[in-house]
């Protein structure tokens, strides 16, 4: 089971340790925060682009026998009606141009399998509770 850690630093500011990992999210100025990090909504698209990025790339290593350059173009829009969400992502594999057109078409069946993908599309349990934490979370 992994394990993620969230502790509150200031106002609108949040430092999460993930394993020897940390991260801060905050909210932009116009928002009222102090825009020291992405937002977590920011983050939730970046990990589904990144891991998007991550599976293909590990195709493309497969079938290629070596690193490739790439990247992956991200857009997503927002719904503010209730409840608020991201309502719609849209990622574009930028791969390189003389790729054959299998190995395309194997990188992007590849994006389209990866956990973040598949963990929205079969929707996990979710169990919010609230409890005491023993000690602070260092921020």
């Amino acid at each position: 089971m992994g394990e993620i850690v969230v502790g509150h630093i200031e106002g609108d500011r949040y430092h999460i340790r993930i394993g020897d990992h940390e991260v801060t999210v905050d909210q932009p100025l116009e928002q009222g925060g102090t825009d020291e990090g992405p937002t977590p909504t920011e983050l939730f698209v970046a990990s589904l682009a990144s891991c998007a990025a991550f599976f293909a790339g590990r195709f493309l290593r497969r079938h290629l026998g070596r690193d490739q350059q790439f990247g992956v173009d991200c857009r997503y829009h927002m719904s503010y009606d209730a409840p608020s969400r991201v309502s719609s992502v849209h990622l574009d594999l930028v791969l390189p141009p003389d790729l054959p057109e299998a190995v395309r078409d194997g990188a992007l069946r590849a994006a389209e399998r990866c956990t973040v993908h598949n963990s929205i599309e079969r929707r996990p349990t979710i169990r919010i509770t609230a409890g005491e934490r023993a000690a602070a979370i260092p921020g």
